[in-house]
């Protein structure tokens, strides 16, 4: 579309992923980029040297740059950012849908692992639509595995099969040290909050 709209420019697209739940320019601050990565998606024909003027400008910014396919960054990105979103978006709605029934008590008792998991429902409605329909595709199909697992979890715990849950939580605790271990967060005991 952007090339359409402006013919004859040079297009690549480009992704940083970094940021926070906050929207728009004041949300930006000196460091957000550093140590973060940086998606470029260059079309089959764009011009060597502009893909390379482009990785140089981001790597400049602090980023680590990735070169990968567009339908692949899609998948990726599902998986990593769209669904965690969709999930807090959706936790949160059943917390609230909650409410009358327990009188307050999701809101007002949400310990550290609630607080921290939904931090992302505070994103940009408008924005976190428009990805959703843009990214229809892959998000549908991540949707889909995560529900196949969602189901495969309910079962394990409908059946006590403690074996299979600690295995699970086991498996996934190590992936996500290995983000920590990465650079991509902090290890700092209750995310870095200062008391």
């Amino acid at each position: 579309a952007l090339a359409a709209a402006l013919p004859g420019a040079t297009i690549i697209p480009a992704h940083p992923v970094a940021g926070t739940e906050n929207s728009g320019p004041d949300a930006g601050f000196a460091t957000l980029f550093q140590g973060r990565w940086c998606i470029l998606t260059p079309p089959a024909d764009a011009p060597e040297a502009a893909v390379e003027a482009l990785q140089t400008f981001w790597q400049r910014l602090g980023a680590d740059v990735e070169i990968m396919d567009a339908r692949h960054h899609d998948l990726v990105l599902a998986v990593t950012s769209h669904l965690p979103h969709l999930i807090a978006y959706t936790i949160v709605g059943t917390a609230d849908d909650l409410e009358e029934v327990t009188q307050s008590e999701v809101i007002k008792y949400s310990a550290g692992g609630f607080r921290d998991f939904t931090r992302i429902a505070a994103s940009d409605p408008v924005m976190w639509r428009d990805v959703f329909l843009n990214n229809k595709d892959a998000v549908l199909e991540m949707l889909q595995r995560f529900s196949e697992d969602l189901t495969a979890l309910q079962r394990a715990i409908r059946y006590s099969k403690g074996d299979e849950l600690e295995a699970l939580f086991s498996r996934t605790r190590a992936i996500r040290r290995s983000i920590v271990e990465q650079g991509q967060d902090d290890d700092a005991p209750d995310f870095g909050r200062k008391h």
